[in-house]
Formats: structure tokens, C-alpha cells, sequence
């Protein structure tokens, strides 16, 4: 199987507690295999994806929307 790996910037997240929130939103998106977030507190952060196939943009921007934080537009 291939995987997919694609990076988000996000805004936002100041602790561990925000990339929990931000990792458990994002898994729930069918074919996400792995989330990791390189956190810079109340900067912007890297979020990696790692899935089946391409995700679609709105989906993920729905997804970090929903955890209380900002995708930022490439």
C-alpha cells in the first residue's frame, strides 16, 4: 500500500493538550494512518498526515476547525 505523507501549518496550539485535540480530530478522517505535530507554542505548527491516499484540503481545514484551531492557507 502507498502511503500519502502531506504537511499543515496551523495556529493556535500552545501545549499538548491542543495537539491531542488537533491528532484526534484529524484521525478520524478515513484512510489517516498516523498524525505528528511539531508544536511551536502559539506560533505555527507543522502537523505531518500520513494516509492511504491524498486528503482533501476542506476536509482537514474542517477537522483542525473543529479542535478550536486554524489551517493556514498554503
Amino acid at each position: 500500500m502507498t502511503m500519502t505523507t502531506a504537511d499543515y501549518q496551523v495556529t493556535g496550539m500552545t501545549c499538548s493538550h491542543c495537539v491531542a485535540s488537533v491528532t484526534e480530530e484529524l484521525e478520524e478522517l478515513d484512510g489517516v494512518q498516523s498524525v505528528s505535530v511539531e508544536l511551536v507554542n502559539g506560533g505555527t505548527s507543522t502537523v505531518t498526515v500520513a494516509s492511504a491516499a491524498p486528503l482533501d484540503v476542506n476536509a482537514v481545514s474542517a477537522a483542525i476547525d473543529e479542535a478550536g484551531y486554524a489551517l493556514v492557507a498554503p
